[in-house]
């Protein structure tokens, strides 16, 4: 059976550019939360956070031994831009974008999916947090 998870990211700034922070929650696929974290990154715009949240994301799936994963965030930007909808014109998030291309590779799927910021009000909490507290 593929171990197929499911992942809530959220990245944020006070100050676009400013102090930032990461969350994200990885569920299993019956819903249990199987790991979930928020940090501080330093100084980062919106987009930037949001970029590196789903790396560390992708990467603590590929340690739990995912073989796919289901990734839902709140930035319709990231999202439009991660599924080749939109073009990425910053040169720090084509980066972000090319570590993403490479962490892709090494899962069976990975997909990018826009939910309302009220059907990812853990990840954001785990933001705050981090933002407030500067773990």
């Amino acid at each position: 059976m593929e171990n197929r998870l499911l992942v809530y990211s959220d990245g944020g700034s006070r100050g676009n550019p400013g102090p930032a922070a990461i969350g994200f929650v990885i569920k299993n696929k019956t819903g249990q939360t199987v790991f979930e974290t928020g940090k501080s990154i330093g100084a980062a715009t919106n987009n930037m956070a949001e970029y590196e949240a789903i790396i560390a994301a992708l990467e603590k799936s590929l340690n739990l031994g995912a073989a796919s994963v289901d990734c839902f965030l709140d930035s319709e930007l990231a999202v439009r831009q991660l599924n080749g909808v939109y073009k990425i014109k910053d040169a720090r998030i084509k980066i972000y974008s090319a570590r993403i291309l490479v962490l892709r590779q090494k899962f069976k799927s990975v997909t990018f999916s826009h939910i309302p910021r009220e059907k990812n009000q853990r990840a954001d909490f785990l933001v705050n947090r981090a933002l407030d507290t500067r773990l």
